[in-house]
């Protein structure tokens, strides 16, 4: 069966082989008070958020995680310090249903399906891109429809001044909680056609810092207590990567080499009882990562109607979690089975073909297959039961169509997902297929104004990852795959001025429904690698997102740049059990604010850049029930502010930028009982040879 399998698959995919808003010009980089903004032609039906170039330096942000938080929709779970996990979650659907795709290809964890976006630093990133639904191109791999949003993290590409064909780059961070984070990045130009770099980064923290001590009363007050320090969130981490860029007049070729490693505290929950805190930080959790991959890109022009894409990887990933004792979510200690020292290695192997026909000027059409493979096995001291030791075989095929009748633009799809499930141990889940459709449509009243009104309906299905099915902790075999079903409807608009104060304003509001069936929601306990994982049955889920950006020149040399975003969402579970109604039916899910919101400053003269951000979450609940005033988690917010200059001296170029986090010194959590950071500094000195 495997081997007919994998031949199918083979014959299918060779078959036929011979800124923050979305915008409606053609493809450009526009230089605008030192911030790159990447403007997308009008066949991204959809908005696309983009933060790119000077803009991501001034966020005060430290990895991508840090910067996806600025975007509309986007909540950011943290768990605190430099080592804690950091996942993204769009639109409150779950952090499994957004794609994260580096250089293209989609960052894989078959293991957990969870994507750590604090191991990505921004020293190597030149674009962060946030598409709700997906990419509006159909010009792309299947894999980049199979998710109900995607980020595009675009590494910086190198770029030679004439007579020049090397680039050198170093920079130096330092900053409260011990920081210390050197970088250095080359490039070389090999010649006209062929060009590569290599980046390097090492960071260290001790991860120690202050936090105030709490106890949530039955009346949901909140007593705080004496000052604590936060522990076990140290971290050392390296990074390497290589890449290079390739193009004549017919192809295009890409291929990255990327390897990360690291050394790292997990910070536990930090829980008051009575008058005893719980020192569950000191469970001494420890979590070493080795990631290699390797990917490749190839784009073939073959006419004015006809190109195809390759695309392949390979990547292995290793990760061993050790642990001293275990404390249950309430804070208890558990005497059972306290010991683990446990190994995983993944591997992850994948290749992609993608086809696309100009039928005519209006019309396109395309075709796309994949193949991936997923294996996991493991290595667990002290622990008599048997692993399943998982192998997963994934085939996709997308076919996709695009017409372009001027003030109208459509593009539909139809996703089929078919996959192979082994075991060596235990039960296996069954073998899953199914077909996704989705519709984007885009109108376009006038042609001499960038107002654009559109709407899309999308069904994507995802399936349990490796640990819901047979992590032997959890015991969620019995996990059914879940489905949703996203409407959106939204308007944007994007007017330039030529007036002397007003440079340009810029408006976009989204509304949205999502109805997701059979919902796997992942409840964290006092550590992060223990999950409980259910199904909540059914969640609805609506809201309306919207963004404000203008640019004014104050003076001459004076510039001043706002933008402003605010999320209005409502996450209900309309789970049923066989008693009819639960007591939290119709509440708001856990961890799903109704209110949130954003704003990013900046004044810009000469050589001097004065940045100031603002982040919002309301209130949210931890629990099911809404009713339990204990369940409340009162709202958080931050203020940011950073600095920097720009100088010259000889033929070299420095920048130096002093950043201020959480400047009100505001003490939150983003999740229950694992505190956040007060207030925080950075020093950053660049040059550039």
């Amino acid at each position: 069966m495997k081997l007919k399998f994998c031949l199918l698959s083979i014959a299918f995919l060779w078959v036929g082989k011979v800124t923050l808003f979305a915008q409606t010009q053609k493809d450009s980089i526009t230089t605008l008070n030192e911030i790159v903004i990447q403007k997308e032609v009008f066949k991204d039906l959809i908005p696309v958020q983009t933060l790119s170039g000077e803009a991501l330096e001034r966020l005060n942000s430290h990895s991508v995680a840090d910067a996806l938080r600025y975007f509309s929709g986007v909540k950011i779970k943290d768990y605190g310090g430099m080592g804690g996990l950091k996942t993204i979650d769009v639109r409150n659907m779950g952090t499994h249903h957004v794609g994260v795709f580096y250089n293209g290809i989609q960052i894989g964890n078959a293991q957990n399906g969870i994507v750590d976006l604090g191991k990505f630093s921004l020293d190597n990133v030149e674009a962060i891109k946030l598409y709700n639904g997906q990419r509006s191109t159909i010009f792309q791999s299947a894999k980049e429809y199979a998710s109900a949003s995607t980020v595009y993290i675009q590494t910086k590409k190198p770029v030679f001044t004439e007579g020049k064909d090397v680039n050198l780059s170093a920079k130096y961070k330092a900053g409260s909680i011990q920081l210390t984070n050197p970088s250095i990045r080359t490039e070389y130009k090999i010649n006209d056609n062929v060009s590569t770099t290599i980046s390097a980064e090492y960071m260290h923290s001790n991860g120690r810092y202050k936090f105030r001590q709490k106890r949530h009363n039955l009346n949901g007050t909140v007593a705080y207590d004496t000052v604590g320090h936060r522990l076990n969130s140290d971290i050392d981490a390296y990074r390497i990567e290589n890449s290079w860029y390739g193009k004549d007049d017919k192809n295009t070729w890409s291929a990255n080499l990327y390897y990360y490693q690291s050394d790292r505290g997990l910070p536990g929950a930090v829980i008051k009882k009575s008058d005893v805190t719980l020192e569950t930080e000191n469970i001494n959790e420890r979590q070493i990562d080795k990631n290699f991959m390797g990917q490749a890109e190839w784009t073939r022009y073959v006419s004015d109607r006809y190109q195809f894409l390759l695309k392949a990887k390979f990547a292995y990933d290793l990760m061993n979690y050790t642990s001293r004792k275990t404390v249950d979510f309430q804070g208890e200690e558990v005497t059972y089975n306290p010991q683990f020292d446990n190994t995983f290695y993944q591997q992850d192997w994948y290749i992609s073909a993608a086809h696309l026909y100009k039928i005519s000027p209006i019309w396109e059409v395309s075709l796309s297959t994949d193949l991936q493979y997923n294996k996991l096995n493991a290595t667990r001291k002290g622990q008599g039961t048997l692993f399943s030791y998982p192998e997963r075989y994934t085939f996709m095929t997308a076919f996709a169509t695009s017409v372009d009748l001027g003030k109208v633009k459509a593009q539909g799809n139809i996703l089929g997902t078919f996959t192979n499930e082994k075991v060596r141990h235990n039960f296996k889940a069954p073998n899953r297929s199914v077909w996704a459709p989705s519709l984007f449509v885009s109108y376009k009243p006038w042609n001499e104004h960038n107002l654009n009104i559109h709407a899309f309906y999308k069904y994507i299905f995802r399936l349990p990852t490796f640990n819901d099915l047979y992590y032997t902790q959890l015991g969620t075999s019995n996990l059914r795959p879940e489905i949703s079903r996203q409407f959106n409807l939204g308007i944007n608009y994007n007017k330039a001025l030529n007036h002397s104060f007003v440079k340009e304003f810029r408006v976009s509001v989204e509304s949205y429904y999502a109805n997701i069936t059979d919902k796997i929601i992942a409840s964290p306990t006092s550590s992060m690698m223990r999950w409980m994982m259910t199904n909540l049955g059914k969640v609805e889920n609506y809201g309306i997102e919207s963004a404000v950006g203008t640019t004014l020149n104050i003076l001459p040399d004076l510039d001043l740049g706002i933008n402003l975003t605010y999320e209005y969402t409502s996450s209900k579970d309309k789970s049923l059990t066989l008693y009819g109604k639960p007591s939290y039916y119709g509440d708001q899910i856990p961890y799903a604010p109704w209110h949130s919101g954003s704003s990013i400053v900046e004044l810009n003269y000469k050589d001097w850049g004065l940045n100031y951000s603002f982040i919002y979450v309301g209130k949210r609940y931890n629990g099911n029930k809404n009713n339990i005033k204990r369940n409340e988690i009162q709202p958080w917010y931050t203020h940011d502010i950073s600095l920097q200059k720009s100088f010259k001296w000889k033929d070299y170029k420095f920048k130096a930028i002093v950043e201020a986090n959480n400047l009100a010194n505001q003490y939150y959590e983003v999740v229950t009982n694992f505190p956040m950071p007060g207030r925080n500094f950075r020093f950053t000195l660049s040059i550039d040879l």
